[in-house]
């Protein structure tokens, strides 16, 4: 599967490369805006999709073969190669040839449902993470659920008549004029049962402890990654008319397609598990700032162009070197703002034990009294560490070294 689905990805990046060297015409044109909301984006995304989710499930599939992610990774990467080539191979048709190859019109057929099973794939991906089991047995109607609806979805899209979506000129061979009303129920239901598949999620995570914990957390961060990039990149930039929005965020879903796979290879695995905390933090933060320092900057280059305007009568770069100083003096301390409201709303154990250790270095630097300091560093241990059991051994000092110094008590 593997095997396939990478042959599949270069054998899209072929037709990519051949549709290239045609001149532009109205169906490319058309092509450009429907397939591809932004030129070359959607096919880059299931490529990279493709090669990264056939890969990691074969690894994971070789060395954890009773491991169901594994074996749904492949089959993820499986179903993007064929959707790839289904809709690459006869949009060069008809370029190439003003008309469908022997095989387009198969092609394009298969590209018209395959995205239910798709789809029905992530879903059973993110309810089955990370053992391949359901989170227990009162799940299993939704997983049956998950099942009938990707099933009757699947059947209704193929049954679906008009043209096909990115593949306009082209009509479904097997249309049914009754069809379409189940066609729009089935991908709404697919929408809500991703809501309640990702409230599974939820449910798992506050149930679990230790690794289980961290495997869900390296899931939910890609996941949540690239579902952010991916409304940027194709939604809001075309709802607001602001392409270069899309083109921002189009690294971060490059990323996203990419870093899931990855991280459900890290999960699974269990190499640098723990290290999600620290990338979820280091997001929360710097994804913040960014976005502040950005509403910062464009706020104040806008008023500062009004007031030039109001003032000489024309814009001015001023407003923009005015802007960019004002940035770089908030940098650091709305850094440090966002870091501190950061700890102490997500983590704040980590936020408590860091200013219990702060408050105790204080008093290590004035404090003479040596009890009172065996006292704070039991208190401080316990509030930190929270051990079930702490006592304090101090070395009796012995005088003076030979050195001419003094032995400092230790515990």
């Amino acid at each position: 599967m593997c095997a396939l689905s990478v042959g599949m990805a270069m054998l899209g990046v072929l037709f990519l490369v051949l549709l290239g060297w045609f001149p532009h015409n109205a169906f490319i044109d058309q092509w450009l805006e429907n397939v591809m909301v932004l030129p070359l984006f959607s096919p880059l995304l299931a490529v990279v999709g493709v090669l990264s989710f056939s890969t990691v499930g074969a690894v994971i599939a070789s060395r954890r073969p009773d491991n169901l992610i594994g074996w749904l990774f492949c089959a993820i990467g499986f179903v993007g190669g064929v959707r790839l080539v289904s809709t690459e191979y006869p949009a060069y048709s008809l370029v190439a040839n003003s008309g469908l190859e022997p095989g387009g019109e198969v092609l394009s057929w298969i590209a018209c449902w395959l995205w239910v099973p798709d789809v029905g794939l992530f879903l059973f991906l993110a309810f089955l993470f990370p053992n391949g089991r359901l989170p227990s047995t009162r799940w299993r109607p939704l997983a049956w659920l998950i099942g009938m609806v990707v099933l009757i979805g699947t059947v209704a899209a193929a049954l679906s008549p008009g043209p096909i979506r990115g593949l306009e000129p082209v009509e479904n061979p097997l249309g049914m004029e009754a069809v379409p009303t189940v066609a729009l129920l089935t991908e709404a239901l697919l929408y809500a049962l991703g809501l309640v598949v990702a409230a599974s999620m939820l449910v798992r995570l506050r149930r679990s402890r230790g690794v289980e914990r961290q495997q869900i957390k390296w899931f939910a961060y890609a996941g949540v990654l690239l579902a952010t990039s991916t409304v940027i990149t194709y939604v809001l930039s075309e709802a607001s008319s602001l392409r270069w929005l899309g083109w921002v965020a189009f690294l971060p879903a490059m990323v996203g397609g990419a870093g899931l796979p990855v991280a459900v290879g890290i999960a699974v695995s269990r190499y640098r598990l723990y290290e999600i905390d620290t990338l979820i933090n280091r997001t929360l933060v710097y994804g913040t700032l960014t976005a502040v320092l950005a509403l910062v900057y464009f706020g104040s280059i806008v008023v500062l162009q009004r007031l030039f305007v109001l003032l000489t009568g024309q814009q001015s770069t001023l407003a923009v070197v005015a802007s960019t100083l004002v940035i770089a003096a908030l940098f650091s301390p709305l850094h440090r703002r966002i870091q501190r409201f950061t700890d102490r709303r997500f983590y704040r154990r980590k936020y408590d034990t860091r200013k219990t250790l702060e408050t105790f270095s204080a008093k290590l630097r004035d404090e003479t009294d040596l009890e009172a300091l065996n006292n704070d560093l039991v208190s401080v241990v316990r509030a930190t560490m929270q051990p079930s059991h702490v006592s304090l051994w101090l070395r009796p000092d012995h005088g003076p070294e030979k050195s001419g110094g003094y032995r400092e008590p230790s515990g």
